[in-house]
């Protein structure tokens, strides 16, 4: 069976009684219905409709909601409770649907693979919607009323003299990913010191592809686009060695960092085609016989992998015509016009309560460390001059510009990782955008103003941004300034889970910014929160400490005692002190261990915050010492 001949998308203009049962009619192959509702953890729901009940009352799925999910069985903690957990899912009719098939399950009258239509939803609790999806939804209308009321109140904005307010028709919010993802081997790992290195010589860049990755690879570009994501490259990451090549011919020992990128998409669509995107890079490497992460960083020492996502904002005209509100009307003269200046401050002003929605795991936050472009500082940079476009990729914020292609002008945010709930990061970035750009339309400053506003130094006083920080450099930020200078001028970076929503609590005037529209209510960040909370505390009690506790349970004395040397002895005796530190208690002292977890039974997450810290750097210690200690034995 030929895949063209599969279905994989039905648009919004199929999605009516009459077109769907003529669709369906005609591809047997599809067997069930998913509704798809998104959780506040970024988690999709999935189960198996048989096609039979959908078709029998299409009318009820299609307009109401003829089907419920248990509240405790998705992420709305203190929402959907133990005592109130009906959750209901309405169908979204304005975005793509698309049928999930099954590689391994083949339809025997007709040879094709099984297919689900995954119907995307979202989830109704006390007549209120509480989903990631109708967040970014109503968040989007709500930006683009108030946008559109700018303009009414200032229908000559800075840069966008050329635009017209009346004859606007509608805005149009453009974003995109970009997906990057390790593939290995099942059951095989690579030395850390073979990947760093590797790394440090730059052997992987953008090199070739081969085996099955490359196969792999190739088809989930194929897949993407027959989904209508329009790819635009499939190519090597950083990080990486080469694999080897077994008697049989086959890639054995593979450890390789890869990105996909597709087009943009405007508003939801963006994020569901990022959901979908993952699944088929899972399903088709698996395939392949390969695993793949979407871990922000899973292998400690090496290049993590980030999802860098890009936002934008246009104006369809009446007459059809696209307008860039980003854009200055002289690309030459001006880096953005007002809206633009505006939505990267406003981005760079609230971050401190954007960072704990887009990092919000321990995975996410060993990412956001010092080295490896981590973009662990909230700054931007602009280029050197308007008419010479630069990249920055050490900073958080990049503005992407293309002298010729005024379409093209869009800010990059660098920070979220491919398990950033991309739904909620968007309605939060936009939010932050447009606090900024009320802040600068509504100042009546000119263009040169805005861009001296952006680019003041710590101390000086500007109309909008903080005093007390720098936004804009133009500098490496981790080669030209010290890590103090980092910490004074671009503020300290959250270094575990806690301390980033601590931020919640530290800076209430920028809560406000997220919660304007009461789109992103209140309890809703609250339900984020907690559920973040409860994640942390389970990893690190459930996964991290049994993990280290075992690495240093399998540190045993290797030495020969009539053939050791006086630096075997003092390794070993470091290496037994600091062993004991982590995991051994006394009457007169508890271990890390013990103390975080007593910490967190007493919710003293102060401590348990800055022992988990205490536990890494004992651990990143433990381990050079044992490495240096085994490569000391000859015996």
């Amino acid at each position: 069976m030929n895949n063209k001949d599969l279905l994989y998308v039905i648009k919004p203009e199929q999605q009516n009684e009459q077109a769907l049962r003529e669709i369906l009619s005609q591809h047997p192959e599809i067997k069930f219905v998913s509704l798809m509702g998104v959780d506040f953890a970024g988690n999709d729901t999935d189960e198996k409709i048989p096609l039979k009940v959908f078709l029998d009352d299409m009318e009820s799925f299609l307009e109401g909601s003829a089907a419920q999910t248990d509240g405790s069985s998705v992420v709305l903690t203190g929402i959907a409770t133990l005592n109130n957990a009906r959750v209901d899912l309405v169908v979204d009719k304005s975005v793509n649907w698309f049928v999930d098939y099954n590689y391994e399950h083949f339809d025997a009258t007709n040879g094709r693979m099984i297919g689900t239509l995954r119907i995307p939803c979202y989830l109704l609790h006390n007549g209120n919607f509480v989903d990631s999806r109708s967040i970014l939804k109503n968040t989007l209308d709500y930006v683009e009323g108030e946008i559109m009321e700018l303009f009414k109140k200032h229908p000559m904005i800075p840069g966008l003299e050329h635009v017209n307010p009346a004859e606007i028709e509608k805005l149009v919010f453009t974003s995109a990913t970009e997906l990057e993802f390790w593939v290995k081997s099942p059951r095989e790992d690579a030395p850390i010191e073979a990947l760093s290195s590797s790394q440090m010589m730059q052997e992987q860049y953008w090199q070739r592809t081969r085996g099955n990755v490359r196969t792999a690879l190739e088809q989930t570009v194929e897949m993407l686009d027959r989904y209508g994501l329009e790819p635009e490259m499939g190519h090597k990451e950083c990080g990486g060695i080469k694999g080897q090549i077994d008697g049989a011919g086959h890639m054995t020992h593979v450890m390789e960092q890869l990105e996909v990128d597709w087009k943009f998409a405007t508003g939801v669509q963006t994020a569901d085609n990022e959901l979908l995107a993952r699944i088929i890079v899972k399903e088709v490497f698996r395939m392949n016989g390969l695993e793949v992460s979407f871990q922000a960083k899973p292998i400690p020492g090496v290049a993590g992998s980030g999802e860098h996502t890009h936002v934008g904002i246009a104006a369809k005209m009446k007459n059809g015509k696209i307008i860039n509100l980003f854009s200055p009307k002289n690309m030459y003269e001006d880096f953005l016009s007002a809206i633009g200046y505006g939505a990267l401050m406003g981005l760079l002003k609230n971050y401190e309560v954007t960072n704990p929605i887009i990092s919000c795991t321990i995975d996410s936050l060993n990412r956001l460390k010092p080295g490896f472009e981590a973009p662990v500082c909230i700054v931007t940079s602009l280029g050197m001059s308007p008419d010479n476009p630069s990249r920055n990729r050490t900073i958080l914020a990049g503005l992407i510009r293309d002298l010729d292609n005024d379409k093209a002008t869009r800010i990059e945010m660098r920070s979220p990782n491919p398990y950033t709930n991309t739904y909620i990061a968007i309605a939060a970035f936009y939010l932050s955008c447009l606090d900024g750009i009320k802040a600068c339309v509504e100042s009546g400053k000119d263009l040169k103003a805005l861009e001296k506003e952006i680019s003041k130094k710590a101390g000086e006083e500007g109309f909008y941004l903080d005093t007390d920080r720098q936004y804009r450099t133009e500098e490496d930020v981790f080669e030209d300034f010290t890590a103090e200078e980092r910490g004074r001028l671009f503020g300290e970076p959250p270094a575990t889970v806690w301390e980033n929503l601590c931020a919640f609590d530290k800076y209430p005037e920028k809560v406000a910014v997220l919660t304007q529209g009461d789109i992103l209510k209140k309890e809703y960040i609250e339900s984020f929160r907690q559920g973040a909370l409860i994640r942390w505390k389970t990893e690190l009690l459930n996964r991290l400490i049994p993990e280290n506790y075992q690495a240093v349970v399998d540190m045993k004395r290797l030495h020969n005692p009539d053939t050791c040397t006086d630096c075997d002895l003092a390794m070993w005796h470091k290496i037994q002190s600091l062993r004991a530190k982590l995991a051994k208690d006394s009457f007169e002292e508890k271990s890390v261990f013990t103390t975080i977890r007593q910490a967190i039974a007493a919710g003293d997450y102060d401590t348990a915050s800055a022992m988990k810290l205490e536990m890494g750097k004992i651990m990143e210690e433990l381990k050079v010492l044992y490495h240096d200690y085994k490569q000391n034995i000859i015996d």
